[in-house]
């Protein structure tokens, strides 16, 4: 039987429902501040906390709840005879419900407001009465989600109480929250601390997301999946808007990951193309439909019921375009009207609305039992050094650079064939480097630049661009073998460059 209940909300949705649903059943309301103020100006006849803990609220109301005759009152097992004689010769009378939801700190922790404000938004009594009362859900019930006030309600009445199952789950929601809760505001307190510097990951990793979708299913059909977004910052794929088709799937929020970040690499109007999670069309030029044209002449097969990233306002020019084949994604900073009507003629086209620059500052990949986290690789070139006898021209150089852009998001081994602007060819992923060198050289046909995201280790690249033509390569450098193939570069005229970085993607 449900005696004394204890309400201290921030978001007060749905809270005079609840209670008013109370008062009617004869439970006793306690309250603090706002809280208590709202439902008195509501009729709702309530008990402030310091009428029962005999003490004022002080410190800015930082100090109101902390106090024994409400812990204990939580904590108390009815079930321990100690317990309850403790209790009953302190005068301390149980609280058998707690509804309390927390200062909005993931809210304000993203505002644009000074660092000291922030501090203020971290709840500290919230977080303790919820941890009691969720610590002690047999005899407590606890809701911090505002959701859950109908069920409990409906249990209420039909049964006047909640069962067990309810309230352990309602219990495990309180822990999941803190978990989230204080991971944002240690994310929050490490951030930008340059004491702290050195000591980039913390002893602990400690995340905070939240759910934003259920997916359908993960990569395969026969796997659950949902998306969570993290409560901290911003985040490409965390702000983007969908304006048409489908519900998004596992895969295809993968693949917008890396077609938005291909296209974020450059200042130039930009489109990428990608499937399973690798570019098969990347170009830029003076316009979007110039770059989608080229884009699309990379691969015409592997786009099809691809994605496909701008990083310029798409125009009726290049949704006339778009929609003369099957695409699952459009994702672009903006749309002009009419491009949105073009592509909305296409009712599963999902369009997508990105105007947030990538934001990572680590990427994590799970491993069975643990997990690995890394910096992002966010450096293109450390040192632009030309090692042959014959150096580049400014056309090849402008290619190489594309060609080092897209390389960062192909899988290793990568290598990215150049010509004006366009990455002709693109191979990767497999277990030697010559392999793809050789398919992305035989589909570019004329290619000008090479691009690799490794050293060569041998000569055999040198002489296999040869034969294709290749008029400049860039590469890391940094194999002991290096002088074999600058000898083999020098022998056919071939302009090489090292820049002093790879970038493998596993």
């Amino acid at each position: 039987m449900i005696k004394r209940a204890l309400i201290s909300v921030y978001n007060k949705d749905g809270i005079l429902e609840m209670a008013r649903f109370l008062i009617d059943r004869k439970v006793e309301i306690i309250s603090t501040g706002g809280t208590y103020r709202y439902l008195k100006e509501n009729n709702i006849p309530v008990t402030e906390v310091s009428e029962i803990t005999g003490f004022k609220e002080i410190l800015d109301g930082r100090v109101k709840t902390l106090h024994p005759k409400i812990h204990a009152g939580i904590l108390a097992i009815r079930d321990n005879k100690e317990h309850m004689e403790i209790i009953s010769d302190e005068n301390i009378n149980t609280i058998d419900m707690v509804i309390v939801n927390l200062y909005p700190f993931f809210e304000k922790v993203n505002e644009d407001i000074e660092f000291e404000e922030k501090v203020e938004f971290i709840d500290i009594g919230g977080p303790t009465m919820l941890r009691a009362a969720a610590k002690n859900f047999q005899d407590v019930i606890v809701l911090t989600d505002n959701k859950d006030y109908i069920e409990v309600m409906r249990q209420i009445d039909e049964y006047e109480d909640v069962n067990y199952i309810t309230k352990r789950r309602l219990a495990a929601k309180v822990f999941n929250l803190m978990s989230a809760y204080d991971a944002a505001v240690a994310e929050f307190l490490f951030e930008d601390n340059t004491r702290l510097k050195d000591k980039a990951f913390p002893h602990y990793l400690s995340v905070s997301y939240e759910k934003k979708l259920d997916l359908r299913y993960g990569e395969n059909p026969h796997q659950n999946a949902a998306y969570y977004v993290s409560t901290t910052g911003k985040g490409a794929m965390k702000d983007f808007k969908q304006l048409n088709g489908k519900e998004l799937s596992y895969n295809n929020i993968k693949d917008m990951d890396i077609a938005w970040k291909v296209v974020c690499e450059f200042e130039e109007a930009a489109c990428c193309a990608v499937k399973h999670n690798t570019p098969c069309g990347v170009a830029i030029d003076d316009t979007i439909k110039g770059a989608y044209v080229k884009a699309y002449e990379c691969d015409p097969v592997s786009i099809f019921g691809g994605i496909v990233a701008f990083n310029k306002k798409v125009d009726k020019t290049v949704a006339e375009e778009l929609v003369k084949i099957f695409l699952e994604i459009v994702i672009a900073p903006e749309f002009d009207d009419e491009a949105l009507e073009i592509l909305k003629s296409k009712k599963n086209l999902r369009i997508i609305l990105c105007d947030v620059k990538p934001q990572d500052k680590y990427e994590v990949a799970s491993v069975d039992g643990g997990i690995l986290i890394q910096t992002v690789d966010d450096k293109l070139i450390n040192d632009f050094k030309v090692v042959t006898n014959v150096e580049p021209d400014e056309k090849y150089l402008k290619d190489m650079i594309f060609g080092m852009k897209v390389v960062k998001y192909v899988k290793s081994n990568a290598i990215v064939v150049v010509k004006d602007g366009k990455a002709a060819g693109i191979a990767g992923g497999q277990v030697n480097r010559i392999w793809p060198a050789i398919q992305a050289m035989d589909r570019a046909k004329d290619g000008c630049v090479l691009a690799s995201d490794a050293f060569f280790p041998f000569r055999d690249i040198v002489e296999e661009a040869n034969k294709y033509g290749i008029k400049a390569i860039i590469q890391p450098g940094g194999s002991i073998n290096d002088k074999d193939s600058i000898d083999a570069c020098n022998e056919f005229g071939i302009p090489m460059v090292f820049t002093g970085i790879r970038h493998f993607k596993h």
